[in-house]
This record gives structure tokens, C-alpha cells and sequence, in this order.
């Protein structure tokens, strides 16, 4: 899958299962919320943290698709084609730092 056509999917299942979008403040509210979450696992299995006795060790990659999930949402709410918006600033880093790391000591 592409990310437009994962902008696309996403589009139609909100128009046709989800109802509508919910608004733009909102889901930035709730992207936050799948950040924390997606955090919280990060930081118990990379991390010096363990998990609670009450806690699982929830699907990484479940939390993952969460993020990826409200950040289609919110760019397809304000018109941002992420295909687009990916390959310029892919493009902006590959000029503004076409040495920068390279010559990071602390990289090497």
C-alpha cells in the first residue's frame, strides 16, 4: 500500500464507517494520546522500565499503526498530501545534511 492510497483508504472509512472526521483539534488530542501510548511500550521494552503487574506487553506494531492512523486523518483533513510532503522533506534533509552527520563525531 502507498501512502496515498493509505490516505485514500482511511478517507473512505471515516465517510463510510466512522460517520465523519472528528475535528482537526481533536484528533491532534488524540494523535498526543497514541504518542503516549506507543511511548509507554517503547520505553518498557527498549527502556529501563518493566511493565506493571497489571500491564501487558501490548502490540508495538498495532500502536504504531494508532500514530500513523490519526496523523492520515489530520493531513487529510488539512489537504496535506503526505506522499508529497514525505518526498520534499526527504529532499530538504538530504541537502541540508548532506555532511552534518557524517562529520558528527558522537555518530561515529
Amino acid at each position: 500500500m502507498t501512502i496515498q492510497q493509505a490516505q485514500q483508504q482511511v478517507d473512505e472509512w471515516i465517510k463510510t464507517i466512522g460517520v465523519r472526521y472528528f475535528n482537526e483539534l481533536t484528533n491532534l488530542g488524540i494523535l498526543m494520546e497514541e504518542v503516549g501510548e506507543l511511548s509507554k511500550i517503547m520505553v518498557r521494552i527498549y527502556g529501563e522500565q518493566s511493565f506493571k503487574e497489571n500491564e501487558s506487553n501490548n502490540n508495538l506494531s498495532d500502536e504504531f499503526a494508532d500514530v500513523l492512523w490519526v496523523l492520515i486523518c489530520l493531513a487529510n483533513q488539512t489537504g496535506v498530501d503526505l506522499t508529497d510532503a514525505l518526498q520534499k522533506n526527504l529532499e530538504k534533509k538530504s541537502v541540508r545534511d548532506a555532511t552534518r552527520h557524517k562529520n558528527n563525531k558522537k555518530l561515529q
